[in-house]
């Protein structure tokens, strides 16, 4: 009985883990929302750190 349970969240995961694979929505909009130079996310609507002057 614990190896049918074992293998049922086995098989949950493996096709969680095939449609985590496929294209979520808002996935564009996450990639817009980082910086080209650095790669890091931007947060809010002000430039990036890398692209501030340094006091």
């Amino acid at each position: 009985m614990i190896l049918k349970a074992i293998f049922g969240f086995l098989a949950f995961m493996l096709i969680l883990a095939i449609f985590g694979k496929w294209r979520f929505p808002g996935q564009q909009r996450l990639a817009d929302a980082k910086c080209p130079k650095c790669l890091r996310y931007r947060i809010g609507k002000g430039p990036c750190q890398c692209e501030k002057p340094r006091k």
